[in-house]
């Protein structure tokens, strides 16, 4: 999986292929919530590719705030329970906690079992308790709470620059 940074213009570094309207959608999205939150790299957005196509997408909803951020998955559809959200989500886990190990990551979900609840569950996140959302209505909290084996990024050129470079492919296992 590649993951390619969503830039505050809504051109998209790295990827320069086809984007499904529902990836353009999740773009101009994106775009949309750096005019209220801001665009601080790393905490941005990124479109998840796979062999040259688009297949979801993920984002810090903003920067930190109070020691805590949130983030957030989309798989696109046809692509579901693939691993992608596990994929797009153990990235934003290992990104956040590489930058700022002190920080909370959380996620909001529906107030249901579902599949999101499951890749959360997975990467070591718990529940934390129901919220209602101004913007979402009634929402799951979650914080995480676990230990994903990551590569380290301080290492890795393609995070030298505070975010990862275009076209710097995660591996997650």
């Amino acid at each position: 999986m590649i993951l390619a940074p969503i830039n505050r213009d809504g051109t998209v570094s790295g990827f320069a292929g086809p984007v499904s309207d529902v990836g353009k959608s999740a773009i101009l999205s994106t775009v949309r919530l750096y005019s209220r939150v801001g665009w601080t790299i790393p905490w941005i957005g990124y479109l998840a590719i796979e062999q040259d196509v688009c297949v979801g997408t993920c984002a810090f909803t903003s920067a930190p705030k109070g020691g805590v951020v949130e983030i957030a998955y989309f798989t696109f559809p046809g692509y579901e329970r693939t691993g992608v959200a596990t994929r797009m989500a153990a990235f934003l886990v290992s990104l956040a906690k590489e930058r700022a190990p002190e920080i909370v990551v959380t996620a909001h979900t529906l107030p249901e079992e579902n599949v999101s609840t499951q890749v959360l569950r997975k990467l070591g996140f718990v529940f934390s308790g129901p919220k209602y959302d101004e913007q979402d209505g009634p929402i799951w909290v979650w914080r995480y709470q676990g230990q994903i084996v990551q590569p380290n990024h301080s290492s890795d050129p393609a995070f030298s620059s505070g975010t990862p470079r275009a076209g710097h492919e995660t591996r997650h296992h």
